[in-house]
C-alpha cells in the first residue's frame, strides 16, 4: 500500500514543480512558488491553492485565487433549445446582440458567473433561435472560451513544451513541430543507457525531449556554440537531479582540436597573484609617506589630519583589495569547474563511440555534420532537422560522396488535425503550413586505406573493356 501512496504522490501538484498552464489552445510553462503572481491570457492568479491537487485539475480563477471547477450539469438551458434549419437568412451585421459591452462589464461588476452571462448573451441574441444546431454549439463554445476564466494544470512533457513552443514562439525552435520531434527520437533511437551527441538552438527543448526519453540512464553530450549552453527548455522540463548528471556539456569550437589531438583541458588562470600584489607595495609606500611627514612636521594639529585621512584611505584600500580576491577566488573557483566539465565531456568523446547523433540548429548542417559523425561507431544512426531541405541535400550529397553512411533519406513531414463529431467529422481549416525536413541515416565502418578515386575509376573499367571486344 506505501507503493500506492508514493505513485499518487507523483501525480500531485507539489511546492517548486515546474507545470504548464493550459486554456483552450495556449500553453505557459511556469514553476509553483509561494506569493508568486503569474500572469497567463491577460489574466493575474497566485498558484498557491493549486499544491496538493492532482495535474490536470481545472481551477476557475477568482479574484486572484484558484478555486476547484465545481462539474457542470449535463442538462442546461442552452441544450432544450430547438435550432434552425439552416443560416441562409442569419445576416451577420453586428446587430443581432442587444446587450452593449457596457452592459457585459455591468454585468460582471455585479458578480454574475461567466455560464450567467452567456446565459444572457443568448437571451439577448436575435439570431441564436435560427440558428442550426452545429452553429448554436459553436456560438455557446465561442462564448465559453471568452467569458470563462479557468485554467488547467498540466504535469510538463515533451509533447505538451513541444506545442506551447510552436504555439506561441515557433522561432525559437527553428519551427520544430511536436510530430516532426516524436520521429527524430525514434529514427535516432533514443533509450536509457545510450551516449547520445545533441547539437540543437531549439532553447533547449531537443536536449529536454532527449533526456526525458533516456530517463537519466546513459550519457547526454550537448556541443553547443559560443559562450555558455542554453538550456531555457530543458528547466521546464523539471527533471530530478540526477537527470543533470547525465549532462554534459562540449563548445564547438574546440572539436577540430580533439579531433586532430590537440586539445588543451589544463587550467589557463590568469596571473592574479601578481597584480594584487602590486596595489598591496603602492600602499606600503604610501602609509611610509605620511609617517615621514610625521616625524618632519612641526604643526601637531596637521599632523592628526593628515594621519587621520590616511587611516580612512587604508580601510577603503583593504576592503577594494579583500573584494578583488574574493572575486578572483571565485571567478578560480569557476574556472577550474569548468575545466572538469570541459575534460569529462573531452573523455566520453575521444573513445569515440556515441550511440546516436542529433542536430537541430539553425546554422548550416553540413560542417557540423561531417565533424560530429566522427565520433560515433558503426552501425549507429544519425538524425538531422532543418527548416529547409536546401541545407540537408548538400548534407545528402555531401555523405554520398564521402561514403561512411547507408540508408540516407531525407524525408518531409505532414500533419492535418481532423475534428471528430457526430456527423460533422473534417479536417481542420487552420494548420500547420509545414513541419521542416529531417535527414538521417546509419553510419558504417569505411576502410580509408585505399582513396575514393581508385574506387570510382574501378566502376567503369570493365565497361571499357566490353567496348574494345565489340570494335576488335
Amino acid at each position: 500500500m506505501a507503493d500506492n501512496g508514493d505513485d499518487d504522490s507523483a501525480y500531485r501538484i507539489k511546492e517548486g514543480d515546474y507545470v504548464v498552464l493550459k486554456r483552450g489552445d495556449i500553453y505557459k510553462a511556469v514553476q509553483i512558488q509561494p506569493k508568486k503572481k503569474v500572469i497567463f491570457e491577460k489574466q493575474w492568479f497566485f498558484l498557491d491553492n493549486a499544491v496538493g491537487n492532482l495535474y490536470r485539475t481545472t481551477f476557475e480563477i477568482v479574484s486572484g485565487a484558484l478555486k476547484l471547477q465545481k462539474p457542470k450539469d449535463s442538462g442546461s438551458s442552452t441544450d432544450a433549445k430547438q435550432g434552425g434549419i439552416d443560416n441562409r437568412n442569419i445576416v451577420d451585421d453586428g446587430k443581432s446582440q442587444k446587450l452593449t459591452r457596457d452592459d457585459i462589464e455591468g454585468l460582471k461588476e455585479q458578480g454574475l458567473k461567466p455560464q450567467e452571462i452567456i446565459q444572457e448573451l443568448i437571451k439577448n441574441s436575435s439570431t441564436f433561435g435560427d440558428k442550426t444546431e452545429y452553429a448554436q454549439d459553436k456560438y455557446i463554445k465561442k462564448k465559453k472560451k471568452k467569458y470563462e476564466n479557468t485554467v488547467t494544470i498540466l504535469k510538463p512533457s515533451c509533447r505538451i513544451l513541444a506545442m506551447m513552443y510552436h504555439g506561441r514562439e515557433p522561432g525559437k525552435v527553428c519551427h520544430l513541430r511536436y510530430d516532426t520531434l516524436a520521429q527524430m527520437l525514434t529514427l535516432a533511437n533514443i533509450h536509457a543507457g545510450s551516449k547520445v551527441l545533441v547539437f540543437e538552438t531549439c532553447a533547449g527543448l531537443v536536449l529536454g525531449a532527449v533526456m526525458e526519453r533516456m530517463g537519466g540512464y546513459g550519457s547526454v553530450i550537448q556541443m553547443y556554440p559560443g559562450g555558455e549552453p542554453v538550456r531555457a527548455g530543458v528547466e521546464n522540463f523539471g527533471f530530478p537531479t540526477h537527470f543533470h548528471d547525465t549532462l554534459h556539456d562540449f563548445p564547438i569550437c574546440r572539436v577540430n582540436a580533439l579531433l586532430a589531438g590537440t586539445l588543451d583541458t589544463t587550467a589557463k588562470e590568469p596571473t592574479a597573484g601578481g597584480d594584487l600584489k602590486q596595489p598591496d607595495a603602492a600602499a606600503g609606500e604610501e602609509q611610509k609617506q605620511p609617517g615621514a611627514e610625521q616625524q618632519g612636521s612641526p604643526e601637531e594639529q596637521s599632523m592628526e589630519t593628515n594621519s587621520a585621512a590616511d587611516g580612512v584611505q587604508d580601510l577603503e584600500r583593504e576592503e577594494k583589495e579583500k573584494l578583488r580576491e574574493a572575486k578572483a577566488q571565485e571567478k578560480k573557483v569557476k574556472m577550474e569547474e569548468k575545466r572538469k566539465k570541459l575534460a569529462a565531456a573531452a573523455a566520453l568523446l575521444e573513445g569515440r563511440n556515441a550511440d546516436g547523433l542529433v542536430i537541430a540548429s539553425r546554422f548550416h548542417p553540413c560542417p557540423v555534420l561531417m565533424g560530429l559523425l566522427k565520433f560515433l561507431s558503426p552501425s549507429r544512426p544519425f538524425v538531422v532537422y532543418s527548416q529547409y531541405k536546401e541545407p540537408l541535400i548538400e548534407c545528402y550529397t555531401k555523405l554520398k560522396e564521402q561514403g561512411g553512411a547507408v540508408n540516407i533519406r531525407l524525408t518531409d513531414t505532414w500533419l492535418r488535425h481532423y475534428q471528430v463529431l457526430p456527423n460533422r467529422t473534417h479536417p481542420l481549416l487552420l494548420m500547420s503550413g509545414g513541419g521542416g525536413y529531417i535527414l538521417s541515416g546509419m553510419t558504417v565502418a569505411v576502410d580509408r586505406s585505399k582513396p575514393s578515386g581508385s574506387r570510382r575509376a574501378e566502376e567503369p573499367a570493365p565497361k571499357r573493356q566490353k567496348l574494345t571486344d565489340t570494335e576488335g
